[in-house]
């Protein structure tokens, strides 16, 4: 007598071994997915971290004048007027502002001179993060206009620089 089909056992044993192999790929679908957010996680918070780097660079590298107001022993106010314009303005006016603990950088066309700000001050203000400590230390040397930059963040991100104006010297 010739068998011509499966039997039942045949048949559920491969129903289970296919049930298996399926948990399995599902389980390691779900860890892909959950390795690829939290690495999407990552990568937005190394960006935004560069951007503030390319940022601050950009504003100092290109200052022609800086004038920082020191709050407290964490905070400092800072006011420069530089060539690096993130809205395609000629020659801004640019403040990095802490408030509520949260720091801003504002770009206006009118020279930004003391804080809090006056009231018809018009600006564009952009959120870089809540932050701890923002300073900005100037060299004491006369012949250079170095300033070192000091930034850590509430999540303990921190950025410290070492820039130079290239086209004028702090006051």
């Amino acid at each position: 007598m010739k068998k011509s089909a499966f039997t039942l056992i045949e048949l559920l044993i491969s129903i289970i071994i296919l049930t298996i192999l399926m948990l399995f790929l599902y389980k390691s679908y779900a860890n892909l997915n959950r390795s690829n957010s939290l690495l999407n996680e990552e990568v937005e918070k190394i960006s935004k971290i560069e951007k503030i780097k390319k940022t601050l660079l950009m504003d100092f590298t290109r200052a022609l004048n800086v004038k920082v107001l020191n709050q407290d022993t964490k905070i400092d106010i800072t006011f420069l007027q530089t060539t690096h314009s993130l809205y395609k303005r000629i020659n801004p006016y640019v403040g990095y502002i802490v408030k509520d603990k949260k720091l801003y950088r504002i770009e206006s066309l009118r020279p930004l001179t003391e804080f809090p700000l006056v009231a018809d001050s018009e600006f564009v203000a952009e959120e870089l993060g809540e932050v701890k400590i923002f300073r900005i230390y100037k060299s004491t040397d006369t012949k250079s206009s170095l300033y070192l930059v000091h930034l850590l963040f509430k999540d303990t991100t921190e950025i410290l620089l070492k820039l130079n104006p290239l086209e004028g010297f702090g006051i």
